[in-house]
């Protein structure tokens, strides 16, 4: 951590900040040992973000001396319960030397803002079960973990198993 207070600003993200997204991307994969599961290419983050059909938002922090050093990737979920939108909150990241100095509540709680502004129902995330300081920053700040859920996924090999191995384009 940083020994003085760094002065920074958060701002939606734009096709300018790519190359930055990527370097903090690697940053959590790192952070979180999942180096080995990343694919982002500056053409697919792109595209995801910034393409005729974006599926996701993101909002940089940027530090008066150091430029990019924090983002939050989110997009829209459902509830059929609540009959609203939701915000799945994807990533939150702040590069190891600025964190504690408020950057990553600052991100966390423009997220929220979006999600109050856009009457969304709620607001969700995940964290990794070992992830302590993720952990405890969430439960400082009100969130409540909703132990009974498990989390299923299909990665795109397992999506070819059960679909089939040819796509509708080949």
């Amino acid at each position: 951590m940083s020994s003085h207070q760094t002065n920074f600003s958060i701002r939606p993200a734009n096709p300018d900040d790519i190359e930055d997204l990527l370097r903090l991307i690697r940053g959590i994969a790192e952070y979180e040992n999942l180096t080995h599961q990343l694919e982002a290419t500056p053409e697919r983050l792109h595209m995801s973000l910034f393409g005729d059909q974006p599926v996701a938002r993101s909002l940089i922090a940027n530090a008066s001396n150091a430029g990019a050093v924090g983002y939050a990737i989110f997009f829209y979920s459902f509830s059929t319960f609540l009959a609203k939108p939701g915000i799945y909150l994807e990533d939150l990241y702040v590069m190891p030397e600025y964190r504690g100095q408020g950057i990553g509540k600052a991100l966390f709680r423009a997220v929220a803002e979006i999600a109050r502004e856009e009457d969304c129902g709620r607001m969700e995330w995940m964290a990794l079960d070992w992830n302590t300081p993720a952990l405890d920053f969430y439960k400082a700040n009100g969130a409540c973990l909703l132990e009974e859920w498990r989390l299923h996924r299909y990665t795109e090999a397992d999506l070819n198993r059960f679909v089939g191995e040819k796509r509708p384009n080949e």
